[in-house]
């Protein structure tokens, strides 16, 4: 599909509002997501220390592979067929392909868990943790519930509802704090061994899988059930309808899937290269990969924000496509692209700019490393937000394939880089965050090339990311001035609560800035805000006319 050039009436409100409506619903409920999630994350990585969340970390990345596949391809195919049978008027077509997703979906949850579930000491070993095993177990039986929970997201994203989505997300991660955090909790006070501890942790995601599924298959029979319609459609065969899901989820979860495979491959490169290189024990090697977990949970905050754009612009841009309007779904594309810039810059140099305080406040007791980490992974989270955006309007205009190349040449950037710096004793652990940098600004490039030859009408990125850099930049410098300037104010040798006082009184002062800069140099504009629900209203409170 090419986008034509000329708009004749301009965008219509109506298809983009829509479409920024569903984001801004999840973008609220991501808020709430992620406050829970540091209220899991973040005192977890406290109990467990270093070394109980290096096993935590190693668990989680095996499970991040077979949860890529349920959460990346299959829905995403899935609310684009949906998407399509209800622009065309074809319900009985919509329920059918629910019914093939739903089969498929439980048997490969089914087969992947299994393999999780009777082979954990055998995977932990291929990561060099078996330490880890305990904790893979625990994980396994989340597969079967995940896969069931992303056909119903899936097929309410395709109706462009993005509720069921955002609410059962927020009971995933209920479920996550209220069983994880106390088990961990409850394990260390007993005197468990940390492997132990960790399995209880991560058995919160298991409990919170169980929540997400239980709630929103309920909602899909209340709100979607199936009635007889008065005009029924002829639906295609289930033969039919799986070799289309299949050939468009194949090549997305492929994509997606090349990146948790790497992160994979990255986590026995890392903890090898540690311990054959480097010469360190298993255990100082876990430590080391612990901190790099913790952070981790911080630079995943601005993609957190920016994916419900993602999710949204699939369906909205792929009902485009079906109506022929291709000037709109290039509007949505651009209108996308501009306001998750204007998002994620600000959150990932900010983590960047104030590494040092935010790793020693959260993390008072974890490794040195930290902020070092922190701060080459703030960088990184702008290239995966930028990346998240161009890979969904690949994915939304029919190229899937072209994602799975920049990935594939993003993650051999990121293993060269590892294999390489990781081996440096002066670098050592640092050389993963700058492998993850390499991988996602080559991820960018690529797509942008992609991008410029599949589409007739270029995406005017430079247009889109210039404005919010600009801000950003303007925010960084005051950002860091306040913090030095009250450190040395304070003596220099900050205690706990100090250093606190001074990041938050830093990160006001960067807020604000950032509203003014925004508003001064016209990142975001008047038309951009009008659509989003109360736009209008934070437009006067902004002065943005």
């Amino acid at each position: 599909m090419k986008f034509q050039r000329g708009r004749e009436c301009g965008l219509q409100e109506s298809s983009k509002q829509n479409y920024l409506h569903g984001a801004a619903m999840m973008t609220a409920g991501v808020v709430v997501i992620k406050i829970l999630g540091a209220i899991y994350k973040i005192p977890l990585g406290n109990i467990l220390g270093d070394e109980g969340y290096g096993y935590f970390s190693v668990a989680y990345n095996i499970y991040y592979v077979f949860l890529n596949m349920a959460t990346a391809g299959m829905p995403v195919a899935l609310s684009r067929m949906i998407s399509e049978a209800d622009t065309l008027g074809r319900p009985v077509q919509a329920r059918k392909i629910f019914r093939v997703a739903w089969l498929t979906f439980a048997i490969f949850g089914l087969l992947l868990g299994l393999v999780m579930f009777l082979f954990p000491t055998e995977l932990a070993g291929m990561l060099n943790n078996v330490r880890a095993a305990q904790s893979i177990w625990a994980l396994s039986p989340a597969l079967v519930l995940v896969y069931l929970t992303s056909t119903y997201r899936g097929y309410a994203q395709g109706m462009s509802n993005m509720k069921p989505t955002t609410i059962s997300q927020i009971l995933e991660v209920v479920g996550k704090v209220a069983v994880g955090l106390v088990l961990a909790w409850s394990f260390t006070r007993a005197g468990k061994s940390l492997p132990v501890a960790s399995a209880g942790a991560i058995f919160g995601v298991t409990a919170g899988g169980a929540f997400a599924l239980i709630y929103i298959a309920i909602y899909k029979h209340r709100h979607y059930p199936d009635k007889p319609v008065a005009d029924p459609d002829v639906p295609e065969s289930a033969g039919r309808i799986l070799g289309t899901l299949l050939r468009i989820s194949i090549p997305i979860a492929l994509g997606s899937s090349v990146l948790s495979i790497i992160n994979l491959i990255d986590t026995k490169l890392i903890m090898y290269r540690l311990q054959t290189a480097l010469g360190y024990s298993e255990t100082y090697a876990n430590v080391l990969y612990g901190v790099y977990g913790k952070v981790q949970t911080l630079y995943n905050l601005p993609a957190a924000f920016v994916t419900p754009m993602t999710i949204s612009i699939v369906p909205a841009i792929a009902a485009m496509v079906v109506q022929k309007k291709y000037d709109q779904g290039h509007a949505v594309a651009e209108s996308a692209l501009r306001i998750s810039a204007a998002v994620a810059m600000p959150m990932g140099i900010g983590l960047a700019v104030l590494s040092d305080p935010i790793v020693n406040v959260l993390y008072p007791r974890s490794n040195a490393a930290g902020p070092t980490l922190l701060f080459l992974l703030g960088i990184a989270s702008v290239f995966v937000c930028i990346s998240l955006i161009t890979t969904a309007v690949l994915q939304a205009t029919g190229h899937e394939l072209c994602p799975v190349w920049s990935m594939l040449a993003g993650g051999v950037a990121k293993v060269a880089v590892n294999w390489f710096l990781i081996a440096v004793p002066e670098v050592n652990i640092t050389g993963a965050p700058i492998g993850t940098l390499a991988c996602y600004v080559v991820i960018c490039i690529v797509n942008y090339i992609f991008l410029c030859r599949t589409l007739h009408e270029r995406l005017h990125i430079g247009r889109c990311l210039a404005r919010p850099l600009l801000s950003t930049l303007t925010m960084a410098v005051v950002a860091w001035g306040v913090y030095t300037g009250l450190a040395a104010v304070m003596g220099g040798d900050l205690s706990w609560k100090r250093t606190a006082l001074a990041m938050l009184v830093s990160m006001a002062c960067a807020v604000v800035t950032y509203l003014i800069a925004v508003v001064k140099t016209r990142a975001i504009t008047l038309a951009d805000l009008q659509l989003i629900p109360k736009g209008e209203k934070l437009a006067k409170v902004l002065h943005i006319r």
